[in-house]
């Protein structure tokens, strides 16, 4: 950040920004609550499970699964080992390279990410689409399009899909 982006600061553009914040902090705040509370999952478990039914064969190496969730190595070996318990997801070894390991999911994992979008969609269309009007949601997706992003889109679909294929 320069010294002079810092003087233009106005009340409008701070208020965007801090009216930003708040509403992504009590959507996601909310949309974690349904999920845990309807199916004992995070909204993390649940962002997980998603990525792992987009990949080839419902797997994906684990360092790539936690950049894609932005979650860090051990961030991920937490909730990895959480859903490995429950018996979503299983780990899987790389035949030609030792040091790689992937997460699979599993059956169990698939019907738990069903169940789940069936809420999670349900909240997203409440908290947050379900709001604006289809010119406002194309217009916000342009705007917010302009903002930089980290991870990887669910499979190459687009940030905008959240529920499985």
């Amino acid at each position: 950040m320069t010294a002079a982006a810092t003087t233009t600061t106005t009340p409008a553009r701070l208020e965007a920004w801090v009216s930003f914040l708040r509403a992504h902090a009590a959507i996601t705040r909310a949309l974690n609550a349904d999920l845990l509370n309807e199916h004992g999952l995070t909204l993390n478990d649940y962002e997980v499970l998603l990525h792992l039914s987009r990949a080839d064969d419902g797997m994906m190496r684990r360092v790539d699964l936690a950049e894609s969730v932005l979650l860090t190595a051990s961030g991920i070996t937490r909730l990895l080992d959480g859903l490995e318990r429950a018996g979503f997801v299983e780990k899987r070894s790389c035949k030609t390279d030792a040091r790689v390991s992937y997460a699979k999911l599993t059956p169990a994992g698939a019907e738990k990410l069903a169940a789940a979008a069936h809420t999670h969609i349900a909240g997203v269309d409440e908290l947050f689409t379900g709001r604006f009007s289809a010119d406002e949601l194309a217009g916000l997706a342009e705007l917010l399009g302009r903002l930089p992003m980290t991870g990887r889109d669910c499979a190459g679909s687009g940030p905008a899909s959240c529920g499985p294929a």
